[in-house]
This record gives C-alpha cells, structure tokens and sequence, in this order.
C-alpha cells in the first residue's frame, strides 16, 4: 500500500470508483442524482480538493478528499473493500489534521460505524438539501 496525492491523469478512475461506490452504498437513493452528479465531481469537486490516492501496488485501491478541514469524500474501489485501505487513509489524513468533520447519510450504517470505530462522533443531524435525507455531521479532534 502507497498513498500519492492525486494525479489529474487518474481522474476518471476516481470518478468510476466514486460513482460504483456511491450507488452500492447509497441504494435509498436513487441512481440518477449519482449519474447528475459526475461532471460536478470531475470539473468542480476534485479540482477544489486536496485528494490522496490509495495504490495496491499499481493498482488504485481508493481515495480520499479534503477541503481544508472538511473529509468531502473517501472512497474504496469495491474489490478492495474491508481490506484496511479506508482505514489507511483516514490515519494519514489524521497525521495532517487535528480536526475533520464530515456528513454521511444516516441511512449508510457501515459507513457511520466505520468512522464512530475511527473517533468520529456524530455532532448534529442535518437533511441534504439535494435528496432530502438526514444525514450525520460527524467531527474527529486529535487527542
């Protein structure tokens, strides 16, 4: 496992694993504001972040992005799931951070125990203004 930051040449594998990943873990929503979604993603959320890169070997595993002090997005290619690559790249963005925060859709269960398992605590329930679902604004402080 290596962790790079990101290469614009790797944007659209990002996006792939981005979209394959939002649909398998958001199933309450539906699949079309994912596919609405994309150019966003491409052209203005991974230009804005800070995004590093998770390698098995020269095979991107996953990502994660920041803005500032705000984790917008950490995803695993699904081959590679609950192999540790999360996990890894949650604690290199800690060794850079004494504060992230985060939202994630309530209704996504394995990912709000992944990061309450990672030191997150859930600070408010908010509704996403785009799908109208409660969602967590979770918060992480270095200790």
């Amino acid at each position: 496992m290596r962790i790079e930051l990101h290469k614009q040449n790797d944007t659209e594998t990002l996006i792939n694993i981005w979209y394959t990943g939002s649909i398998q873990a958001h199933d309450f929503i539906n699949q079309e504001y994912w596919l609405s979604q994309k150019d966003a993603m491409k052209n203005k959320y991974f230009p804005m972040a800070e995004t590093y890169v998770i390698y098995n070997q020269a095979k991107i595993a996953g990502f994660v992005s920041m803005v500032e002090n705000y984790l917008a997005a950490l995803f695993i290619d699904t081959a590679y799931q609950r192999s540790g690559y999360g996990k890894e790249l949650l604690d290199f963005i800690k060794t850079h951070k004494t504060k992230i925060t985060l939202k994630v859709y309530k209704e996504n269960t394995s990912a709000t125990r992944f990061y309450e398992k990672n030191g997150f605590k859930i600070v408010e329930t908010l509704v996403d203004e785009h799908t109208d679902h409660e969602e967590y604004l979770m918060e992480w402080k270095k200790s």
